[in-house]
């Protein structure tokens, strides 16, 4: 880990590109506000996250921070599970008809990474546990702070906007995966439920306390939300579990709110209950009705959401073994034809149709539509 954070920290910017607010899932709002040649230019683009997402002089602002962790090991669906998730709680205090979005722009690539680091004579500013010298699994101090997300919120009009508010989402490690010498094998210590808590609330209190330090930010709403990580091989990404929010001028959090979110894969393995029994039985259905059309699939697996013991995501990926020019479209007809039957009707789907080399189609629907879209790479 000191390795990779030390290159993140020569590093004079981080040209990673975060999912909120892509200008290819958002229709440009004509709000475009234009002065002299020396002013700024802003503009607001309307996105699915029901956000509007401010833009300067017509690019969209991504952050530097975007992408950095604690290690290298990082898990690609908690990536996107933890800004996803962080967007939906964000609306239970920024409320989308008030404030604007716009990516994480106070913390520098180079204030995260130290943040990131084991606390030390060389990091006084890290978050995490210290090294105690121990390298037991259950002995040794393990890293429990893996990445730190930044939303910024604010409010305006024309050619003048302002930070009003700003949410972390801190991405605690549930297993973390460390070396006893370099090059050896890999071994991991587990960090419950109890400790990635008690640790995260104490971290809060100390990121709400340097942030109330930073210019135009001591008087502003601070949120930071808790997340739990899975394990790197995992096929389901991790979930928030707590939230909670310094109003301005408070230098801590007083009161905090547990979230229930779920994530699970479908169809169950080893025996393991679905979180909803309708819904995994929905999904056995167009599972089989696919399969009836093209035996040849080499599988079909949903991961599927919950907050609140409500459905509010299901990603499907189909592996297929067929190239045909006619059996690609045939086959995604069939896809949205099916899906339309027999999965949720008011929540957001993604199926992907891939071959083991590549995506072949991918079938959408945001929660509210009634029907499904498709599109087909390289075909009609």
């Amino acid at each position: 880990m000191k390795k990779f954070l030390q290159i993140a920290l020569l590093a004079s910017s981080m040209l990673v590109l975060a999912g909120c607010g892509r200008l290819g899932d958002s229709d440009l709002a004509n709000n475009a506000t234009t002065t002299n040649n020396k002013t700024k230019k802003y503009q607001t683009t309307s996105t699915n996250s029901g956000y509007t997402v401010l833009l300067k002089n017509g690019k969209y602002v991504t952050s530097s921070t975007s992408g950095l962790t604690s290690s290298d090991l990082d898990n690609t669906v908690d990536s996107e599970a933890l800004e996803r998730g962080l967007v939906n709680l964000d609306k239970n205090v920024f409320s989308t008809n008030k404030y604007v979005f716009q990516e994480g722009q106070k913390l520098s690539s180079s204030t995260i990474s130290s943040w990131l680091m084991r606390e030390s004579k060389s990091y006084p500013d890290g978050l995490n546990p210290k090294n105690n010298g121990k390298t037991g699994e259950t002995t040794r101090n393990p890293v429990i702070l893996n990445q730190i997300l930044e939303q910024d919120f604010l409010t305006g009009s024309g050619s003048n906007y302002k930070l009003s508010g700003i949410s972390l989402g801190l991405a605690l490690n549930s297993i973390d995966y460390y070396q006893k010498t370099t090059g050896g094998p890999q071994y991991s210590s587990n960090i419950s439920r109890s400790k990635q808590e008690s640790y995260g609330k104490e971290t809060a209190d100390k990121i709400v306390a340097r942030l109330r330090k930073k210019k135009g930010m001591k008087n502003i709403p601070i949120m930071i939300s808790l997340f739990s990580k899975t394990s790197q091989d995992s096929l389901v990404g991790g979930t928030f579990f707590a939230y909670g929010v310094a109003e301005g001028n408070s230098s801590k959090i007083t009161n905090w709110k547990s979230v229930s979110e779920k994530s699970q894969v479908l169809p169950t393995v080893n025996n393991e209950s679905p979180v909803n029994s309708d819904d995994a039985s929905a999904f056995n259905s167009f599972k089989s009705a696919i399969e009836d059309y093209f035996p040849n699939l080499s599988g079909v697996v949903a991961t599927v959401r919950y907050q609140n013991d409500k459905l509010t995501q299901e990603n499907i990926q189909i592996t297929t073994q067929f190239y045909g020019y006619v059996q690609i479209p045939s086959f995604t007809r069939l896809v949205q034809s099916e899906a339309k039957k027999y999965l949720a009707k008011d929540v957001p789907i993604e199926i992907k149709i891939s071959s083991v080399n590549d995506v072949q189609a991918i079938v959408y629907k945001n929660s509210g539509d009634d029907s499904y879209s498709s599109h087909i790479y390289g075909g009609e």
